[in-house]
């Protein structure tokens, strides 16, 4: 079953993965099993609200072309997930693809117990049917911790050997990633605090408005930095972000730089897949928009390639992949007015203040975007588009340069920009019935756009 949306529904991305109809949440467990990718996502089969969770699940051979799958994880009548399988990830366990993931039982106070389930058939390249383990391989957070938020593992190898985080909040209000010896999957061994919420770079970095740190993820750099990504959480999903340093051999992660991973209002809880050769991002778009209006809700990001620059700080492009997509002619090639589709693909290159307008209003609003190369500055205006809390500009800053260019992709309500590889911006637009999507850029401006269709097969 293609994942391209309903065309009664223009506000519907139609090339992201997201579910026919209902809640989605969190990506879990992006996983590469036999030359096929696999992702999984919180999501409630019943209605579009955040509800009795369960595992979503789609496929894909190529990235571009993914296929939804029955729910993987349901929750366990009197099991340890009763009240919802909530965030994890998905590992190779000595050739049985296996879920690591949060569960809730009906008594839970916030704090959630490591639960594996693991593939009924490891020859069924779908992963069509999941069995769950009756007992959870951590039953909650070390006692005399303080803890009061315990969830979202996530596996990593480092050295050879298999470790695993798991974020936390502490009860005086210190965010934590804890750490846990888990070589033998069924044997979860506490191996202390990776990094906490006093480290002065995370601090520098973050701020001290977050409560608690949620689904850590950890990759490998190709130049051997390490990069920590969390979920910031302050009582509510409130942003993420990320920190490069050095991971010793002992499992002490020693922070260089960090910032905020998207600078957009409308992107949470991503998840990482460390390949051979790279690292793959995928996060979670929620609605900018009261939940319970239509009957669906929530999508996932276009794939992302993340690395680190000399610099520390995160390299960010979409995944090559994604070229499937365009059409095989441009709609535009150089500056002017033109007509936009509703997906597509836009690249900008400015040498000089520039401003990009994507939709107009029928009073004369506009959304846009302005470059300023030499200031370093993207700006992203969205104003007669956003309610009062979040009508402010975005602004985001990367080393000024001689040319500045910026990618756009665009999917239904879904816009996710490409700050060179130095800084994205997801957010939600939502186009009124009034709108008209059209292009305008000034002279000097180089520009290329595709608009996007589904792909052929091969």
């Amino acid at each position: 079953m293609s994942l391209a949306a309903p065309p009664q529904d223009p506000h519907a991305p139609r090339f992201r993965v997201r579910p026919p109809a209902n809640w989605m949440n969190d990506p879990n467990g992006p996983f590469l099993w036999r030359g096929r990718h696999h992702l999984f996502y919180q999501h409630n089969p019943d209605a579009p609200v955040h509800a009795n969770v369960h595992w979503g699940h789609a496929s894909s051979p190529d990235l571009v072309r993914w296929e939804h799958h029955p729910l993987a994880l349901t929750p366990t009548p009197g099991g340890p997930d009763e009240a919802g399988c909530w965030s994890g990830c998905v590992v190779d366990d000595g050739g049985v693809p296996t879920a690591v993931y949060t569960g809730v039982d009906r008594d839970h106070t916030g704090l959630g117990a490591i639960c594996l389930a693991r593939a009924a058939d490891p020859d069924d390249p779908e992963l069509t049917e999941w069995t769950p383990l009756p007992t959870p391989v951590v039953t909650g957070p070390p006692q005399d911790l303080d803890v009061v938020m315990f969830r979202d593992p996530f596996v990593f190898r480092h050295d050879g050997r298999r470790w695993a985080l798991v974020g936390a909040g502490h009860a005086d209000g210190t965010p934590s990633v804890l750490l846990y010896d888990c070589d033998d999957l069924t044997d979860w061994r506490f191996a202390g605090v990776l990094l906490d919420g006093h480290d002065p770079a995370a601090r520098a970095a973050f701020g001290g408005r977050a409560t608690g740190w949620e689904c850590p993820q950890l990759y490998a750099a190709q130049d051997g930095a390490w990069v920590l990504v969390v979920s910031l959480w302050d009582g509510h999903p409130w942003t993420t972000g990320y920190l490069t340093g050095r991971l010793d051999s002992d499992l002490r992660f020693t922070v260089r730089t960090g910032g905020l991973l998207d600078h957009g209002r409308d992107f949470y809880a991503p998840a990482v897949l460390q390949e051979p050769g790279r690292a793959l991002m995928w996060g979670w778009s929620w609605e900018a928009r009261e939940q319970g209006e239509a009957d669906w809700a929530g999508v996932l990001t276009a794939p992302r390639v993340v690395d680190v620059h000399p610099d520390g700080a995160l390299r960010v492009s979409p995944a090559p992949e994604l070229h499937r997509l365009r059409a095989a002619e441009p709609f535009v090639t150089a500056p002017g007015r033109v007509t936009l589709p509703a997906a597509y693909d836009l690249t900008v290159s400015v040498r000089a203040r520039t401003t990009v307008s994507l939709l107009r209003s029928a009073s004369g609003a506009e959304l846009t975007v302005r470059l300023d190369p030499g200031e370093g500055t993207v700006t992203l205006d969205r104003s007669d588009w956003a309610r009062k809390e979040t009508a402010e500009p975005v602004v985001v800053h990367v080393p000024p340069r001689e040319e500045l260019t910026l990618r756009i992709l665009v999917d239904g309500s879904l816009y996710e920009l490409f700050v060179g590889d130095r800084a994205t911006v997801t957010e939600r637009v939502y186009q009124r019935v009034d709108d008209t999507r059209e292009l305008s850029v000034t002279t000097g401006a180089s520009v290329s756009g595709w608009a996007l269709v589904p792909p052929t097969r091969g």
